[in-house]
C-alpha cells in the first residue's frame, strides 16, 4: 500500500528546485511527450519519447517514474483550459446552460489524447493513480453544476455526476470512430446533453 503513495508524490517533483540542465531535460521530455501523445495516442513508446528528446530512458524515468506520471504532466495545459472553462460556465445565468457548457469543456478535455478515457477511468477507481486528484476534481465540478441545474428544475433528479462523467468518457472513447459508425461528435454531444427522449421525462411515468 505504501508504494502507490510514493509514486503519487513523485509526480510533483517539478516543485523542487532542479539544476538548469535537469530542468532543460525535463522540459524537453515533456514537450516531446505532448507531441507523441497527440499524434500517436497515450500508448506511444516511452523509449521513443526519450530518444526524440535526446535523453536516455533512465533520465525520462527519473523525472516521470510511470507513464501515468508523464501523462498527468502532459495534461496540465489542457487542465488549465478546463478550469478556465469551468469559470466561464459559472458566469452563465442559467444553470442548465452552465451544465451543458461545462460538459462541452469536459468532453473536449477527455479528447485531448487518443486513448485518454481508459487511464481516466482507472484513476477514478484507483486513488493511487497520478491522475486521481484531477479526475476527482472532474466529478466534483460536474456535481456542482448538476446540483445547481437540478435545483433550478433544469436537470433530472435521477442523474448523478458520475453518470455524466461516465457518459463523457464513453463519447470521448468512441470519438475517433464515429464517422465509420455513421454518427458524429455533435450527435454524441447532444445525446449526453439532452438524452434520447424528445420531451425528456421518465418513460415509466408516461405509461398507464
Amino acid at each position: 500500500m505504501r508504494k502507490p503513495e510514493r509514486e503519487k508524490v513523485s509526480v510533483v517533483r517539478d516543485q523542487a528546485p532542479l539544476r538548469a540542465d535537469a530542468r532543460r531535460n525535463r522540459d524537453r521530455i515533456l514537450k516531446v511527450a505532448v507531441q507523441h501523445f497527440a499524434t500517436r495516442g497515450i500508448d506511444t513508446s516511452l523509449e521513443e519519447i526519450a530518444k526524440a528528446a535526446q535523453v536516455g530512458s533512465g533520465t525520462l524515468y527519473r523525472h516521470f517514474p510511470t507513464r501515468e506520471a508523464l501523462l498527468a504532466a502532459a495534461l496540465r495545459s489542457s487542465q488549465d483550459k478546463l478550469l478556465s472553462g469551468a469559470e466561464t460556465a459559472r458566469q452563465l445565468p442559467h444553470p442548465g446552460k452552465a451544465l451543458q457548457t461545462w460538459l462541452q469543456y469536459l468532453q473536449g478535455y477527455l479528447r485531448t489524447f487518443n486513448g485518454l478515457p481508459a487511464p481516466v477511468l482507472v484513476a477514478i477507481k484507483e486513488q493511487a493513480s497520478p491522475l486521481a486528484v484531477s479526475c476527482q476534481q472532474l466529478i466534483s465540478t460536474t456535481e456542482e453544476f448538476l446540483a445547481q441545474a437540478q435545483q433550478a428544475g433544469q436537470a433530472s433528479d435521477r442523474v448523478t455526476a458520475s453518470d455524466l462523467v461516465l457518459g463523457a468518457l464513453a463519447t470521448a472513447w468512441i470519438a475517433d470512430h464515429v464517422d465509420a459508425l455513421g454518427s458524429s461528435i455533435e450527435a454524441l454531444d447532444a445525446l449526453l446533453a439532452y438524452g434520447y427522449l424528445e420531451r425528456g421525462g421518465d418513460p415509466r411515468r408516461q405509461s398507464g
